[in-house]
């Protein structure tokens, strides 16, 4: 993961590229893409690996990730769906938020994230989770993700969290 450069954010709004955990280490403005998959109003979350770099544990939308430099923000997305989680569908480019959040460990996100929707048929649909990455799926309405994150939100990433709270409308 070390040798992973991403597009960080300057002050005029121009790129440079950075070293992943740096931008996660000195908390610097940085590129990133959520996904979203949907079947029938239910969402897909992901549970990540135990292992990741941080967050281990912890519940979050479907995917997510940083482009690499030089890296669209739609091929992104698509390749790390099918990373992740082994498929891929045709993805929507919906809006593009900003957010800040302590991820423990001292690593912080700072990230200008473009949102992406997909729908999904699960009776058609083979999820295969690379375990490295993801260690159980699952479909939730929105009305009980609500109500889990509301009951247990330590059980959920900060970033899904947010956009639960903040951006209902594109999450849910």
């Amino acid at each position: 993961m070390s040798d992973i450069i991403i597009p960080a954010i300057a002050a005029d709004g121009s790129l440079f590229p950075i070293e992943k955990l740096r931008a996660h280490a000195d908390a610097v403005f940085h590129l990133a893409v959520s996904v979203f998959v949907f079947d029938r109003g239910e969402l897909l979350i992901q549970r990540r690996a135990a292992r990741k770099y941080h967050c281990g544990g912890l519940w979050a939308n479907t995917c997510c990730t940083h482009p690499h430099w030089n890296e669209s923000l739609a091929d992104c997305a698509d390749r790390r769906l099918r990373e992740e989680l082994g498929f891929s569908v045709p993805l929507e480019r919906r809006r593009v938020v900003e957010y800040a959040a302590d991820v423990g460990g001292g690593l912080h996100e700072h990230e200008k994230v473009t949102m992406y929707v997909g729908q999904a048929d699960r009776a058609r649909l083979a999820i295969r989770p690379d375990p490295q990455e993801v260690s159980a799926t699952r479909w939730v309405a929105p009305a009980a993700l609500r109500e889990e994150i509301a009951a247990r939100p330590d059980a959920f990433t900060p970033w899904f969290r947010i956009y639960v709270e903040r951006f209902a409308d594109l999450v849910i």
